[in-house]
């Protein structure tokens, strides 16, 4: 099983199983970014052990650099990223950096935080509409909810990879998995229904 947690391919089918309509796509595209970037946001201010290195550096007035729970999570964010995939895993750290750095200015600001936590419920509620309406599907994360937050801002870097032409054996086999998921949950669905008649 542990072996799983490290397969780009196994990840991506499990995800994309629960994201297969165009519609929940285009909304996790906009709101997944914006949910792990609220999350840095919301994150700056949570207590840190003393054995942190006091690391603040102001790039400018828009990005900030805080060694703080955050910064840690991006890094293991990207390391997972890398090991499942090294190439589009390396291609994500500028979105990474950039996505920390300004949540991070962002925090400091006087009411960053409390706008950060109300556009956070916003994309969480958008997602619900997305499964709910769309996809008409639980989400991921009802099922893995680990694997659905650690894993979905790369699943959504990995769609735009895909459409720019990326990794295309990849992608078929990504889609062809979702498929043969798709048609068991649907089976599994209709015995429900069925029995329930």
């Amino acid at each position: 099983m542990v072996s799983k947690l490290f397969d780009v391919e196994h990840q991506l089918v499990f995800y994309g199983a629960y994201h297969s309509h165009k519609v929940n796509v285009a909304i996790h595209m906009v709101f997944v970014p914006t949910i792990l970037w609220t999350s840095f946001v919301m994150g700056r201010n949570l207590p840190i052990p003393e054995t942190f290195p006091k690391i603040h550096y102001v790039l400018n007035q828009y990005m900030t650099l805080d060694f703080n729970w955050p910064f840690v999570v991006a890094v293991l964010y990207n390391l997972y990223y890398m090991i499942l995939d090294p190439v589009a895993g390396l291609l994500y750290v500028p979105k990474m950096a950039l996505s920390l750095l300004t949540a991070t200015s962002f925090a400091y600001r006087q009411d960053g935080v409390k706008n950060a936590a109300i556009l956070h419920a916003v994309s969480w509620i958008m997602q619900f509409i997305g499964h709910g309406v769309a996809e008409k599907r639980a989400p991921a994360l009802l099922d893995n909810l680990l694997g659905a937050l650690v894993l979905a801002p790369f699943f959504v870097h990995l769609e735009i990879l895909f459409k720019l032409g990326y990794f295309p054996d990849l992608q078929k086999r990504v889609n062809n998995g979702i498929g043969v998921e798709i048609a068991k949950f649907r089976r599994a669905e209709a015995e429900k229904k069925r029995k329930a008649a």
